[in-house]
């Protein structure tokens, strides 16, 4: 609250401020550039809006951001439920209806989308998104980088490996590989 978007980074020279009258600038080197200049780096905060799959670059520019010397900002949106028992790791993104609960772990850098649940004692790695209305029931386990999609349900104390994909609307009803990707009801292996 009371804090305002100062400007945009994007890789893509090609992309346009999205809020208007906010710059946008173009690249990591553009990036540092722009904080090197900061007077007082360490009141500036960042957020890294990378979506999807894509964790592996969302950390590396928290690392760019933190390498900067500005704080990894974490968002917690006032609908979500976050338990006071939870843990969130730093450039995390809890939106709008996320639910956290209590023993829960999620890993730097890691999306819980628009009404994402995160049931009690999970374990959710770093780099991980949870898109819009995915379920992890209890005692969960995602490796970092995987990609838990929209509607998406993972039944109890499963483990779903590091870097995995598991499709819109799966139902997972036994461990999934590492790197593997999964969809349907139940679940299965997509040769890709």
């Amino acid at each position: 609250q009371g804090n305002r978007a100062e400007m945009f980074v994007d890789a893509d020279p090609a992309a346009v401020p999205a809020v208007e009258g906010v710059p946008i600038i173009h690249g990591r080197d553009a990036f540092l550039s722009w904080a090197g200049a900061l007077a007082d780096r360490a009141h500036w905060r960042g957020v890294v809006a990378i979506g999807g799959g894509r964790g592996v670059e969302r950390l590396a520019m928290l690392d760019c951001i933190e390498g900067a010397g500005i704080v990894a900002a974490t968002l917690i949106h006032p609908s979500s439920v976050v338990s006071p028992k939870a843990r969130v790791g730093d450039g995390c993104q809890i939106l709008a209806g996320a639910i956290l609960a209590s023993g829960s772990t999620i890993g730097r850098g890691t999306i819980l989308n628009h009404g994402a649940q995160v049931d009690h004692e999970c374990s959710v790695g770093s780099g991980v998104h949870l898109a819009p209305r995915a379920t992890l029931c209890g005692c969960v386990e995602v490796g970092d980088f995987s990609f838990i999609g929209a509607g998406a349900v993972v039944l109890p104390r499963l483990k779903i490996g590091r870097g995995a994909i598991i499709g819109a609307g799966a139902v997972v009803t036994k461990d999934v590989s590492p790197g593997v990707t999964v969809a349907g009801n139940p679940a299965r292996n997509l040769r890709i």
